[in-house]
């Protein structure tokens, strides 16, 4: 069993920033109620345990009973749901807003010690981007109805299962060129998915200041011309730099609209969000609300961890280089 015997309930468990959250907190002998919505394909967090201390359960954030259920006898609540384009009822407003709302909701009426609910970094609910404005919006529910939530806004976030440097590195194998958008001038700060949920499982237990909104960010600043580089490179691919205005791209977007999200290149929200950098602010950075004050200080690079995934996508397969 779980050392300490307390439970922490993490919503969205399963995903890619969630099942990191998850590793972390059974690590400091947490028990681990995983809400997601197919708790029938999440076995493979298990393992990650002792026998017994990590358990999915069914829930939806869109559904109160089911949220109040997965929240029941827990002193942590962590919400890492959230999407990164509506499909049929998983809109923007529904998980982003309203989910996160029933989210500390529930966690408030049922005693939990702790709320940290995962935002991103550029949420404004004045953006033209439904996405950021809604994760703004998210925000303010969450703190509502938990004030002393914690809030982390990670920039982008990369990993063996992230859907952007895998994503080009797909797109490089089919396709002779890539879409330098915007001139490739917009800036992000990426940070790993394992500190990420480092972080938050310690802002779970007793790192940070409640009420506090952090920005979470890696140890180097690159722009996206930067990050098509990288990929290339690590993909053992040549392909031509394409630089795209924005009106260009937005047309494409247009046209595409019809198509589901999950193979459309790019959606007109999130073009709106790549027009503006993707960093940590200097407030946060004066302040002190970076990863570092979540108990992270040496945060991995992305030299460090992308090259080794990517490597699957190398013209003669990832074990190429093995070869004697």
């Amino acid at each position: 069993m779980a050392g300490n015997g307390k439970l922490a309930t993490v919503f969205g468990g399963s995903g890619f920033i969630g099942r990191q959250i998850v590793w972390f907190l059974a690590r400091r002998d947490y028990r681990v109620r995983a809400a997601v919505r197919r708790p029938e394909l999440a076995g493979y967090l298990q393992p990650m345990g002792v026998v017994g201390q990590i358990h999915a359960v069914q829930s939806n954030l869109r559904f109160s009973d089911s949220v109040v259920r997965a929240v029941e006898g827990a002193e942590t609540v962590i919400n890492a749901v959230g999407i990164l384009a509506p499909e049929g009822a998983q809109t923007f407003e529904a998980v982003h807003v309203e989910g996160a709302r029933r989210a500390a909701k529930a966690a408030r009426e049922a005693g939990a010690r702790r709320f940290v609910h995962i935002s991103a970094i550029g949420a404004d609910s004045q953006s033209q981007s439904r996405y950021a404005a809604t994760k703004a919006k998210g925000e303010q529910a969450v703190l509502a109805e938990f004030p002393s939530a914690i809030i982390l806004r990670p920039s982008i976030v990369f990993g063996p299962e992230d859907r952007f440097f895998n994503r080009f590195a797909a797109l490089a194998r089919v396709s002779p060129v890539l879409p330098l958008i915007g001139g490739g001038h917009t800036k992000f700060q990426p940070v790993f998915s394992g500190d990420l949920g480092e972080a938050t499982a310690n802002a779970a237990i007793d790192f940070g200041t409640p009420g506090t909104i952090y920005e979470i960010g890696g140890p180097e600043i690159v722009t996206f011309r930067d990050i098509l580089e990288a990929t290339l490179r690590y993909a053992g691919r040549r392909r031509l730099l394409l630089p795209l205005p924005f009106w260009l791209m937005q047309i494409q977007a247009a046209l595409t609209s019809p198509l589901p999200n999950s193979i459309r290149p790019i959606t007109l929200d999130q073009l709106r969000l790549l027009k503006i950098d993707n960093v940590v602010s200097d407030a946060a950075n004066r302040e002190g609300r970076t990863l570092a004050a979540l108990g992270v200080s040496q945060p991995a690079s992305i030299e460090a961890i992308v090259p080794e995934y990517l490597e699957r996508f190398k013209p003669k397969g990832q074990y190429a280089s093995y070869r004697i």
